[in-house]
């Protein structure tokens, strides 16, 4: 008897559902040990499964790194677009927090540690620079669109991505002190700024 649809797909799910876990267990890890902390033996042990499991899914230490930022990457884009799913209605400051708590969840601190290693790992280096230039790239066009931005006029393109790269600052400054009254003050004021520059 030969293996039917209905035997395979369990077996698909399954094999989905362990990727998952792999996935978001890699970026907790990253977020809490950094990369010198970051195995996966140490990620296959907090997803539950073996590490032949793990390396089924992941030949390597940066295929499960690099795919688990990517992963969470898209679930967080995915979760942006779906707290304004009408569009922000012009409630900009509503979506410079929003983005704002991009940076400043876990993501990014695992980001950032994918980051400094990649820094110091040629092997790694080239997966995270075209990774985080996609990653970059759907962010910019995510909060063009939640911002209202019409990129057709003269330095908008530029104030959207000032706007993020400050996103990220503050992301940074969050990693050693909790700066959330801080913060606050800054994206009420970025909120402002953006208001008077794009119209």
């Amino acid at each position: 008897m030969g293996v039917t649809a209905a035997d395979r797909a369990p077996k698909q799910d399954r094999s989905r559902a362990t990727r998952q876990r792999l996935l978001q267990a890699a970026v907790a890890c990253l977020a809490e040990r950094g990369w010198a902390g970051s195995t996966v033996s140490v990620v296959a042990e907090r997803a539950g499964v073996s590490r032949g499991a793990a390396q089924h899914h992941f030949p390597t230490r940066e295929d499960l790194f690099t795919a688990a930022v990517e992963y969470v990457a898209e679930e967080r884009s995915t979760a942006l677009r779906a707290l304004f799913p009408e569009g922000a209605q012009g409630d900009r400051r509503a979506v410079v927090r929003a983005l704002v708590d991009l940076y400043t969840g876990p993501l990014f601190r695992a980001a950032l540690h994918l980051w400094v290693a990649a820094s110091n790992e040629d092997q790694l280096g080239a997966r995270v620079t075209e990774l985080e230039a996609r990653v970059g790239r759907e962010t910019h066009r995510i909060a063009v669109d939640l911002l209202g931005a019409d990129e057709s006029r003269p330095g908008t393109r530029e104030t959207v991505q000032g706007f993020l790269d400050m996103a990220r600052g503050l992301g940074l400054a969050n990693l050693l002190t909790d700066d959330a009254a801080r913060r606050e003050r800054v994206v009420a004021q970025w909120a402002a700024v953006l208001d008077q520059a794009l119209g």
